[in-house]
């Protein structure tokens, strides 16, 4: 049977800096510009998690998009909604926030985790027109 492939959508609302410590002040001004703000910035983040599979013959299903969105929630939208990404997500711990590290950082949580199929794709949205497409290693 064909491949199929299942986009669940969430989202979460967070702050972050992008800052870089082993820059000067002004190389972190000059690259990240308003995104460096000492006093953070936020985005309403939209995140789409695509899982592929065959589907199971007697469900139908891929994945279980009720269970799906339960792994989502537990392993990043609960930890991250509302925090900064800089300060309190423990899975971000020394990493610098860019939406490209933090969609990495998404599919790390999720990979091994998912109730049926395989991780296919994490699409992190930072704005309505940027967004940031991991497929894994």
């Amino acid at each position: 049977m064909s491949t199929v492939f299942v986009t669940r959508k969430v989202h979460f609302n967070a702050a972050h800096r992008l800052h870089n410590p082993e820059k000067s002040d002004a190389w972190n001004a000059e690259t990240f510009g308003a995104c460096n703000n000492p006093n953070w910035h936020g985005h309403n983040y939209v995140l789409e998690v695509t899982v592929a599979g065959t589907p199971d013959p007697e469900t139908g299903y891929v994945v279980d998009l009720g269970a799906l969105k339960q792994v989502l929630h537990e392993r990043v939208v609960d930890r991250m909604d509302h925090k900064n990404l800089n300060l309190e997500v423990d899975f971000l711990d020394g990493i610098l926030p860019s939406t490209e590290n933090v969609a990495v950082a998404i599919w790390e949580q999720l990979e091994g985790h998912l109730p049926a199929g395989r991780l296919h794709c994490v699409r992190l949205y930072e704005t309505e027109r940027n967004f940031v497409e991991y497929r894994g290693d």
